[in-house]
């Protein structure tokens, strides 16, 4: 009998472990998105969109789907959904490992400076404008607002809505990954300050990072929210390893 599996998706590495799990005979796959992205990237496993409904919706949701492991790979600073998918597995004795890709480290050459959220790095920009690219999502963009003094370069998925209230703004729609050469032709075009960004880890946007550190541009990067106490791994062969592991015992199921 095939095990079912649940993956609360929405990176890379989330639709990465929908590719290596595809053609497995003995479990099946369903990936969760949250929706917020209007035209998501084509999956090879059955996908699902849009909220569960908080803690109990999650919950009903893994017991009415016979639900036999989740893997939370959703991004690093999704922190609503990864803590309701937390509290939901512990209420239905459900299997969870979470797949979280590792932080970017400071190298020789990096400027970087932590701010504890988008609030905080409109503080730190200052009162002097600046030419800032902003790389934090649609949902922490309008802090920025209350410092429009400031020239934006935003760029992200999904057009924002509504824009920055502020009279300088320039937006690019375009979804990664994005190369270190493009990176750079892209600071220097704009005459980049200052990057504000999320410490986001992994490859596909890390090219911004490394442009910055060859042109000696500062980054803010966004400190990541609390880790919750749940089994992690920061691959996907090491969660595919996790899951061989798991589903070799059955386990007890209720609310």
């Amino acid at each position: 009998m095939r095990k079912h599996i649940l993956i609360l998706g929405g990176t890379t590495e989330a639709r990465e472990l929908g590719q290596h799990l595809a053609d497995r005979t003995d479990i099946a796959v369903t990936l969760s998105l949250a929706g917020r992205t209007a035209s998501p990237l084509a999956q090879v496993v059955p996908m699902r969109r849009g909220g569960f409904g908080g803690i109990a919706g999650l919950a009903q949701y893994l017991l009415d789907n016979e639900i036999n492991a989740l893997i939370d790979a959703t991004h690093p600073y999704a922190s609503a959904i990864s803590a309701h998918a937390f509290r939901a597995a512990s209420e239905t004795s459900t299997p969870m490992i979470s797949l979280r890709r590792a932080p970017w480290q400071a190298v020789v050459g990096d400027r970087w400076t932590d701010v504890l959220d988008a609030g905080e790095a409109v503080g730190a920009l200052g009162i002097k404008a600046k030419n800032v690219f902003l790389a934090v999502g649609r949902q922490e963009i309008a802090h920025f607002a209350s410092a429009p003094q400031h020239h934006y370069l935003i760029r992200s998925v999904d057009p924002v809505e509504p824009p920055l209230a502020v009279p300088n703004t320039r937006y690019i729609i375009a979804r990664g990954p994005f190369e270190e050469d493009q990176e750079r032709a892209l600071l220097l075009a704009h005459a980049i300050d200052v990057i504000v960004a999320k410490n986001s880890g992994g490859r596909a946007t890390y090219g911004k990072i490394v442009a910055a550190r060859q042109l000696g541009i500062p980054v803010m990067l966004l400190r990541r929210p609390p880790e919750l106490e749940v089994p992690a791994v920061a691959t996907v062969s090491a969660a595919i390893a996790w899951l061989d592991h798991v589903l070799k015992v059955p386990t007890d199921r209720g609310v």
